[in-house]
């Protein structure tokens, strides 16, 4: 009995993933390709920014043990 209730809970599960799929809204390829862009042009300038100041810090505190 309980096995049957499992599988029953199961299938109500996946039937509202499905119909959860269907609400996404998909970008088209041209969105999506700006979209990348964006993120990998921002994450190389925040890694220069965390670059830029790590050394300017590494460099104050060689300063203060010497």
């Amino acid at each position: 009995m309980a096995e049957a209730e499992k599988k029953k809970s199961m299938k109500s599960w996946f039937k509202g993933l499905k119909a959860e799929f269907k609400k996404i809204i998909w970008v088209d390829k041209k969105t999506l390709g700006k979209q990348t862009v964006a993120v990998v042009v921002i994450s190389a300038i925040t890694c220069g920014l965390i670059t830029l100041v790590d050394s300017v810090v590494l460099e104050f505190v060689n300063l203060l043990i010497k």
